[in-house]
């Protein structure tokens, strides 16, 4: 996936690197009459010219062939929302139909046509995530690219999973799920669907984490702007635990022509490649000069960051004597604006205005946070047990 600041060449980097069928050792063998899927380009932004460059008919959610190895699949976040929500909605007109007594938020939500389901926190961007989740679990293809550009904010959007798990378990807990599933066999069927609901999240998020799978390319300006946004960037992508791959530095967004962002000048970040992307005097119009970009989108390194590389380590103490340490690598360009605040099992971590809910390993969900500091590279959390509830021998 292929993500940064608004203007900032995201959608040329992500086409150009689809359009660059990457180099492999071994040749490739297919039946003649099989067809090649090899790489499937997908676009979040209802007005994105990617159909237009490539030379194809907009026609979104469908998926459109541009060559032999090159598809595309233009997603529009009203059409999968609404869609998904008018089949989740009848199920839940059916439950209350069929129910001879009231049911806990049930009414209120068959209520909901699907032409406002868009304002319901994390809904819209959830389901935009689990299409993307089915094309890539499908089978069909060797590799998807996803240009998030036009999405606003990228971070928030990659957030909406977790959000709506969030969401959903404070409004109706599971624990409560299957008690009501339980005592009143008409819920059963509405409780199953929104148990599948909670499980499509945790696999969206699980994948968009997984560093096997998934790679991550920023795209930045090399210009100010750009050497501006550059740390406040890589403190979401650490706080979300995204497997940042590369990160490339457009020429062609710089203001006024001037590079204050040079690959051999910058820091290393571990296991990240830094790359500078040349402006061309051409307008990026047309696949062949896409391609003299010499864009090439690495494959998934397997090496996690941020969040995802958490780790708990406790002292040699025992019983309510005990202490645990989370921690996890983390970029803070203003230590000032980093929270800490619990929700239940979830740790609720905020980053730069962004909001994060980071699920707690199951020793810490009996534990109070005793103490917390910042390095200045990794957030270190310090737990104590809860004598309330941890157990006693």
């Amino acid at each position: 996936m292929v993500f940064g600041p608004g203007g900032s060449g995201v959608t040329a980097i992500a086409t150009a690197g689809a359009v660059s069928r990457p180099r492999t050792r071994r040749p490739e063998v297919r039946s003649p009459l099989a067809a090649d899927r090899h790489t499937l380009l997908i676009t979040v932004d209802r007005c994105s010219p990617v159909p237009d460059v490539l030379g194809v008919f907009r026609s979104p959610s469908e998926v459109v062939a541009v060559s032999a190895h090159l598809h595309l699949l233009c997603l529009e976040r009203l059409t999968s929302a609404t869609t998904s929500w008018a089949l989740f909605a009848e199920l839940l007109a059916d439950t209350v139909r069929r129910s001879k007594i009231s049911l806990p938020f049930v009414d209120t939500l068959a209520g909901i046509d699907q032409a406002e389901v868009t304002s319901l926190p994390g809904v819209e961007d959830a389901l935009l995530l689990r299409r993307i989740r089915d094309e890539a679990v499908s089978g069909q293809w060797q590799r998807i690219v996803v240009d998030l550009s036009g999405a606003g904010d990228p971070y928030e959007l990659l957030d909406a999973p977790s959000k709506l798990r969030h969401m959903l378990d404070r409004l109706w807990p599971r624990h409560r799920r299957l008690a009501a599933a339980a005592d009143r066999p008409a819920v059963a069927q509405l409780t199953t669907a929104v148990d599948t609901i909670d499980r499509d999240c945790a696999d969206v998020a699980e994948l968009l984490r997984d560093a096997d799978t998934t790679a991550a390319h920023l795209v930045v300006g090399s210009g100010h702007r750009g050497a501006r946004s550059l740390p406040h960037q890589l403190a979401s992508i650490d706080l979300l635990g995204l497997p940042l791959r590369t990160i490339y530095l457009d020429d062609a967004t710089a203001e006024s022509g001037r590079r204050e962002l040079v690959p051999d000048e910058i820091d290393g970040v571990p296991g990240v490649e830094i790359r500078g992307v040349t402006a061309l005097d051409a307008p990026l119009d047309r696949p062949a000069r896409l391609k003299k970009l010499g864009v090439t989108l690495l494959a998934p390194s397997g090496r996690a960051r941020g969040s995802s590389a958490l780790s708990v380590v406790g002292d040699a103490a025992d019983g309510l004597d005990t202490t645990y340490e989370l921690s996890w690598p983390q970029t803070l360009p203003d230590p000032g604006r980093f929270m800490l605040g619990r929700s239940g099992d979830d740790l609720l971590v905020t980053v730069d205005g962004l909001r994060h809910c980071l699920p707690l390993p199951s020793v810490l969900r009996r534990c109070v946070v005793d103490d917390a500091d910042w390095d200045g590279e990794q957030v270190h959390i310090r737990f104590r047990p809860d004598p309330a509830v941890w157990p006693r021998r």
